[in-house]
Parts: structure tokens; sequence; C-alpha cells
């Protein structure tokens, strides 16, 4: 029997593994989120270290020799193992870890969670707020929603939760002397709240430079709007809370819907978890109802 320090690297394996599946060195890095080099490297040296040609690299892509495709079948059993191993230890049947932005976790999430108390009351909601894309097996998350183009890996399964409708809003204060609906040309040269998808322009249809703070977040720039700042453009399911009890209001009668839009993300599993099944339907329901 092989001696264990004999075995090649785990990182090594990985690049084989993920190369293998996409038969290209480009895409696997893609996957990794590496460069295109380290995967080449990575697999040269388990070739080397294990003697044995894994690959033919093609002037498109690559295939596999009789060698590499039959331990591509033994490494990706490997992996399924040693995921479900690990899944299983970290499967918590009473807490459930969802991935959001900060916008969806203040705007969304965190208002309605004594909704989701009433309805789910033993279920433990772990909330983990970043912009960051979330790696399901590395950071333990069961669900994330997500703003991204509808093309996604087949090992994920999303769902639709509403599209990214642009609103122009501000505080009663701050257009207290103004008439509503405000034309278009008016916003140029008023204050604008700017966050770090800055939809401005497009929503104007202007080259203009605009004034107005800018933010690294979106909902940095609607707090400024709730205080009397400016005028904040986001989307509609951010605020419609907001707009409901008064605390904001629709400026404009133009909207916008641009792409991406938010969709609700996880893991397909052969190990069904009925915790994270009512959590994945209480979303639909309570963050996506509105935009049906």
């Amino acid at each position: 029997m092989l001696s264990r320090r004999k075995l090649p690297s785990l990182n090594a394996l990985r690049a084989f593994e993920t190369a293998g599946r996409k038969l290209s060195f480009r895409a696997a890095a893609d996957e990794l989120g590496v460069t295109q080099g380290a995967i080449a490297q990575q697999v040269r040296a388990l070739e080397d270290h294990l003697n044995v040609t894994l690959f033919q690299r093609l002037p498109r892509g690559l295939s596999l020799t009789p060698e590499g495709t039959k331990y591509l079948v033994d490494i990706t059993r490997a992996f399924d193992i040693l995921a479900e191993s690990t899944e299983s230890l970290f499967d918590q049947p009473d807490r459930v870890t969802i991935s959001v932005t900060p916008t969806i976790a203040t705007k969304m999430l965190i208002p309605r969670l004594g909704d989701l108390h009433a309805v789910l009351p033993d279920i433990n909601l772990c909330t983990l707020a970043t912009e960051v894309v979330s790696d399901f097996d590395r950071d333990q998350v069961d669900i994330a929603i997500r703003l991204t183009q509808k093309s996604f890996p087949e090992n994920l399964e999303t769902r639709l939760l509403f599209h990214q409708e642009l609103i122009a809003v501000a505080s009663p204060d701050f257009i207290q002397d103004l008439t509503l609906p405000l034309q278009l040309e008016q916003l140029i040269s008023m204050p604008l709240l700017h966050d770090a998808h800055d939809h401005w322009p497009n929503f104007l249809n202007t080259n203009t430079k605009l004034s107005g703070a800018v933010f690294n977040q979106t909902t940095l720039a609607l707090d400024a709007a709730l205080s009397g700042q400016g005028v904040a453009l986001t989307c509609r399911a951010f605020v419609d809370a907001d707009i409901r009890s008064g605390k904001l209001v629709q400026v404009t009668s133009e909207t916008k819907t641009v792409e991406p839009s938010y969709y609700l993300v996880r893991k397909k599993s052969s190990h069904p978890n009925s915790t994270v099944d009512k959590i994945w339907q209480w979303c639909i329901e309570y963050l996506g109802a509105e935009q049906k």
C-alpha cells in the first residue's frame, strides 16, 4: 500500500479533478479562482509525481488519456466522499446559514425575522452579510441570494426572486416644496446619492457629470436618502416597506428594469435537508412574493 506521505498534494488532485471535468485549464481556473497557469502547473506536477500522462494537450482544450480517464473516476469519487462526510459533520437540522448582500440583509431579511420566527420558531437562521460570492462548501452556506445573470453551474438549484426594477426615491422632507412626479431633467441638477452600481447615468440617459455623495453600498445610499440628503436610485424591492410607511417617496413616474436579477441559490444535494427546504420556501414566499 502506498505510503500517505507519497500521495500527491490535495491542490494538485483538485486541479486535475476540476480540469478533468471541464476538459479545460481555463474553465478549471475560473471554478477554483486561480490562474490558468497555476492549474497547468499543478497538473504537470501531478503527472511528474505519478510518472503518467493524464491529459493530451490539444489546440483547443484537453482530452483525457486512458490512464487519466480511470484516475478521474477514482479521484472524483474520493472528493465526493470527502464532501459528503464534511456535509454530514456540519449538518445541523435546526440551523441554516444564508449568505446575502448587506442591502438585502438590512432592507429585506432583518425586518422580516419576526415573521420567520413566527412561522418557523425552531429554526436558527445564521445570516452572512457580504458582497463576496460565497463558496457553499468552504463557507458552510446553505442558501445564498445574489444579483447575478441567469447562468448557473449544473450543481446549483436556483429560483428567480425578483427583477431589478430601479426607482428614484427621497424622503418627504427633501421633496416637500416640489411638485411630483419630478421630470428626469430636474433630477440632473439635484443632489443624487450614488452606490457602487451607479445606475444614475443609465436611468437619466445622460453623460453629464452628476453631483452627490458616493457610497460603496446601496444600503448606505438609502440611509442617506432617509435622512434627507438627496435622491437615491435603488431596486424597488429594497424600499417597498419604506414607501408604504411614508419614510420614502417615489419621486418620478419613470422606472427602469435592468439586468442582472436577484436569485435564490443553493447547492443540489443527494441528501435532502427539510430545514433548509423550509427556509428556501420561506424566502420565496416572503422575499419574492411582492415581486410576482
